[in-house]
């Protein structure tokens, strides 16, 4: 029997909170080790508590859930955050998942689609609401090409590991960062760049010079 997925719920919500203790409690595959009401408060309680996955309101008073998200990230806390909010407008998607998010949810989902996304975080794997996703697409479609920012050479280094044919998590490793902190980069080079995903990303840094065989 596989342990149960350790949760922390972060809500500025009492009445949230409790609906979501209550259903996740009611389930032997989970256990919930602690309740926040704000960012500062879930630092704290990750920290003493060291949860799988931190299921993460957004708009909070005091510190809200992106710099949480980041702290948290920053910290190399292990716990996977799961976004579970009202909100899915661009001012609230892309900064949580470039903070490092694995996943973002919104609070109309049904029970049965969020505790299988719970699941999918403490396995690392990305789960995203519908509307997120269609707007991340679109944002992946429309790149932003007209600033020719340059990669910083934090982006240049795990562009290279990831063109040697690295993953996140072996660029994580070599760089003494966390994966979550290597798909930051990652998405902010391929905005750079103009592309869509890993593939097309190397191939325009080669295109560009920014990359050379055997090199960078």
């Amino acid at each position: 029997m596989t342990d149960p997925v350790r949760l922390l719920i972060v809500d500025d919500h009492p009445v949230v909170r409790d609906g979501l203790r209550g259903m996740f409690a009611g389930d032997p595959g989970f256990e919930v080790v602690g309740e926040a009401a704000d960012g500062a408060e879930a630092l704290t309680m990750a920290a003493r508590h060291r949860p799988d996955v931190v299921l993460m309101d957004l708009r909070m008073p005091g510190m809200d859930g992106v710099t949480a998200i980041g702290r948290l990230v920053d910290a190399d806390n292990p716990a996977k955050v799961l976004v579970l909010t009202t909100y899915d407008t661009d001012a609230d998607v892309l900064p949580a998942i470039e903070a490092g998010a694995t996943g973002y949810l919104l609070k109309d989902a049904p029970r049965d689609e969020l505790v299988r996304a719970v699941r999918a975080a403490a396995r690392g794997e990305s789960v995203l609401s519908p509307s997120v996703a269609g707007r991340l697409m679109g944002r992946l479609r429309t790149p932003r090409q007209s600033t020719e920012e340059p990669l910083s050479q934090r982006e240049l280094e795990v562009l290279t590991l990831v063109a040697r044919g690295s993953s996140n998590r072996e660029a994580a490793a070599r760089l003494f960062i966390s994966e979550a902190t290597v798909k930051t980069h990652l998405l902010h080079v391929y905005a750079k760049l103009g592309v869509n995903d890993r593939a097309a990303a190397v191939a325009a840094a080669y295109d560009r010079g920014l990359l050379t065989p055997g090199g960078r």
